[in-house]
């Protein structure tokens, strides 16, 4: 048994519980501590071999950044991790059914995780940013080892059921990217996007009732205003935007078509591929090469585009909006070549961008 009067020992507030018949706890870790015990399996190591998968270094700045960026209001979920060596768990009270109190572990132990090493990763590169940041907690789930398939088949079974957010859910719930929150403001403000963006969908499905994604209308944000991630955006530019989207209002007649109930999204994006993101995203650029390269501040080119065929079945489309399956194409490529196309059409002078892209097709 751990002697706990030893000094040579980590102590943790910590609750204990019982899953599948295990003690596990659930512990509070000082930042500061994270780098020092937690250890990965080296990346040399054959992956049978390993309880984890090797670290996506790339991943890292960014998360670490997170942290440095929002000192005030960053949120981590639990790290998962098992202990190899002796541990002891001393109730506050001497109930036998008291499940609070500290986990002693002595330091001979070898920590290792389950679940979160990039989180870990993180906060190591951030203390050497911000030092502070190691008096702040983090919640630990600890298991007692139980040797590397339980220790494998636990990472499996962390992972087997998890699901990342979609993009759309994303940006719904960002508060902090600028442009995300002028996304939603124009989609709140506009109408017709109001009534039609699906907010949490990655895809639509065939029958749905709505004819756009809001990550859509984010990606076409950003080539209108020639925006990153990040970047602020000015009440003003939040104005141009909503004056590109009410002038697409106006010249796209199956917009208008579905407002008054006489066309449904499903039947839109059947026949049409003013129903899909490519579509969006390539009137987007043009319209940002109107603004900014034109001085064409009320997009009046835009008119034109209701006298364009933006049938599937019109075969300008295909190589561009369409691949020569005649499946609709969103890759940036296909904006690209979709917008060439539009421009040709309008009248608008190609770049010497769209002229690589055009070089390309030919």
């Amino acid at each position: 048994m751990l002697d706990t009067s030893l000094d040579f020992t980590y102590s943790f507030p910590a609750v204990r519980g019982i899953q599948a018949g295990r003690e596990y706890y659930i512990a509070m870790c000082r930042l500061k501590l994270i780098p020092k015990i937690f250890m990965f399996d080296e990346e040399e190591v054959p992956p049978e071999y390993r309880s984890q998968r090797v670290i996506n270094k790339s991943r890292i700045p960014s998360i670490a950044q997170y942290m440095i960026e929002n000192p005030d209001e960053y949120v981590f979920s639990s790290l998962t991790a098992s202990i190899d060596g002796e541990i002891k768990f001393v109730p506050f009270d001497d109930r036998p059914t008291s499940q609070i109190g500290q986990l002693i572990v002595s330091m001979d132990a070898r920590f290792l995780i389950n679940d979160g090493q990039h989180r870990r990763a993180a906060i190591e590169e951030a203390l050497k940013q911000r030092a502070e940041f190691g008096d702040e907690t983090i919640s630990v789930v600890f298991f007692k080892d139980a040797k590397l398939q339980r220790s494998q088949q636990m990472f499996a079974d962390l992972n087997k059921h998890a699901v990342n957010t979609t993009r759309s859910i994303g940006i719904l719930y960002d508060f902090r990217d600028p442009l995300a929150l002028a996304t939603k403001e124009i989609v709140h403000k506009n109408h017709f996007l109001r009534q039609f963006v699906d907010a949490e969908s990655p895809t639509l499905a065939q029958l749905s009732p709505k004819l756009y994604t809001l990550s859509s209308i984010y990606s076409t944000m950003k080539n209108l205003l020639r925006k990153t991630k990040s970047q602020t955006v000015s009440v003003e530019e939040v104005e141009v935007a909503l004056t590109f989207w009410d002038k697409l209002y106006q010249t796209i007649p199956e917009w208008r078509m579905i407002a008054a109930k006489e066309l449904a999204a499903a039947k839109l994006r059947s026949t049409y591929i003013t129903g899909f993101s490519v579509f969006l995203e390539a009137v987007g650029l043009i319209a940002a090469s109107l603004y900014f390269d034109h001085k064409d501040t009320s997009f009046s080119k835009l008119d034109g585009l209701s006298g364009i065929d933006w049938t599937k079945s019109n075969p300008q489309w295909v190589g561009r909006a369409l691949s020569n399956a005649g499946r609709v194409s969103n890759s940036l490529e296909s904006v690209r070549l979709t917008s060439n196309k539009i421009k040709m059409q309008l009248n608008i002078p190609l770049n010497e961008d769209d002229q690589k892209y055009e070089s390309k097709l030919s």
